[in-house]
């Protein structure tokens, strides 16, 4: 009996598959990269150089700045130039950062100076950030093909988050063990071992074609972007505020919320991957952004540590797909030579609600408490609910966008 086609098929799936990883491995390491310093940076500026909590915040801020910044720009250079020339400039760049880091370290008797450089290696890692991750999500699907935008971005979702998690234990490590500088010398040797790969992989022809004014595109991916935004907040919400969260309430184990968060996240993006493939980004946002609703009243409601952590997990399980859902929408209302600034366009809304959820929730719970900003949260998460049902009756029965291979 000859086997059915579910043998080759399989094999095709699996080769498309380690396609997507041949490209998203950069962002793993520019992730990576931004985890190693992130638990360390604050205590250095704040302990070793003797300067207040503000300007270490703002050394770390520094970096989202920079990434904000140059999100447009990483995307029309990856459409005009190309993604491998994109990630091969963002990976040059990463390990330059890292190597202003290093000397930043071997300088802590001038503050000052130390400082100074350490602001250097931030926006340098802010523009690699946009540089490789924009760069790797258009070099898989160029690679790949359009119909394949859904799974690229996943895949890459939990590169970046996979890199986060990895990197900011790894950094305390290396930093207790050999000292600041450490940090330093990891990331810039991280960028020179990763800057051969690019090289050597497959370039992707840059597309052809009439280039839309980033403001057009913008306009564009504006309401998917909104969305994005609304969905965000349940996530810089929990990742900020958790451990005061738990404080104020008598709980220990703060960080066992942000690891079911984690694990719930990248298992949902591995189980649920074709999801969007299947039934179009619309309906899996829809649902998603709900479940993350859910979660989010959990946490609100929660009065013991058990409820939080179901809060958690289906916080996480639903803003697992919110941004490929979304993305896959609005990178498919631009042409494909546009493909990158729509991205770039697009992931400046994940930025800056993630920049303004720490301010505004901390006014919040100065005002009426901890439980108070999941409230808020979740009141976003519903906004982006109903957007998105507003989105999908508007474009997502017309054909032209549902399921998202049809655009391919």
């Amino acid at each position: 009996m000859s086997l059915p086609p579910l043998v080759p098929q399989r094999g095709r799936r699996f080769a498309v598959t380690a396609r997507i990883l041949s490209a998203v491995v950069f962002s793993f390491v520019c992730y990576l990269c931004i985890g190693v310093p992130l638990a360390v940076l604050p205590g250095f500026a704040h302990h070793d150089l003797g300067y207040s909590t503000i300007v270490a915040g703002l050394a770390v801020s520094a970096q989202y700045l920079a990434t904000l910044l140059s999100r447009p720009h990483a995307g029309r250079m990856a459409d005009a130039m190309g993604p491998k020339r994109t990630v091969v400039a963002g990976l040059v760049v990463l390990a330059l950062s890292g190597l202003f880091l290093a000397l930043a370290a071997l300088v802590p008797g001038t503050p000052a100076l130390s400082l100074a450089l350490i602001l250097i290696s931030r926006l340098g890692l802010g523009f690699a950030e946009s540089w490789v991750s924009t760069g790797s999500i258009t070099w898989g699907i160029g690679g790949i093909g359009g119909e394949h935008t859904a799974r690229v971005i996943s895949w890459n979702g939990i590169a970046t988050y996979g890199g986060i998690a990895v990197g900011a234990p790894l950094g305390v490590t290396l930093a207790h063990d050999h000292g600041f500088i450490a940090l330093g010398v990891l990331t810039f040797l991280l960028g020179l071992v990763a800057l051969p790969f690019a090289l050597w992989k497959t370039r992707v022809a840059p597309s052809h074609g009439e280039r839309l004014p980033f403001r057009s595109v913008f306009v564009r991916v504006m309401p998917y972007g909104a969305g994005l935004a609304l969905g965000s907040i349940g996530f810089g919400t929990l990742s900020t505020f958790v451990a005061l969260y738990y404080a104020s309430r008598g709980w220990s184990d703060a960080a066992l919320s942000l690891s079911v968060f984690g694990a719930c996240f990248i298992g949902i993006r591995l189980v649920f991957g074709n999801a969007i493939d299947r039934f179009g980004g619309y309906r899996v946002a829809i649902v998603s952004l709900f479940v993350e609703c859910l979660g989010l009243l959990l946490l609100w409601l929660g009065h013991t540590p058990s409820l939080a952590l179901a809060g958690a997990a289906l916080t996480g399980a639903g803003f697992a797909l919110v941004f490929p859902a979304l993305g896959v929408e609005a990178v498919g209302r631009v042409s494909t030579h546009n493909r990158g600034a729509a991205l770039g366009a697009y992931s400046v809304f994940l930025d800056v609600a993630l920049g303004l959820t720490g301010p505004i929730g901390g006014w919040v719970a100065g005002a009426w408490d901890y439980p108070a900003i999941f409230l808020l949260a979740g009141f976003a998460a519903l906004a982006a609910v109903l957007l998105s049902v507003s989105l999908y009756l508007r474009y997502g029965r017309d054909g032209n966008a549902t399921p998202a291979r049809a655009r391919a």
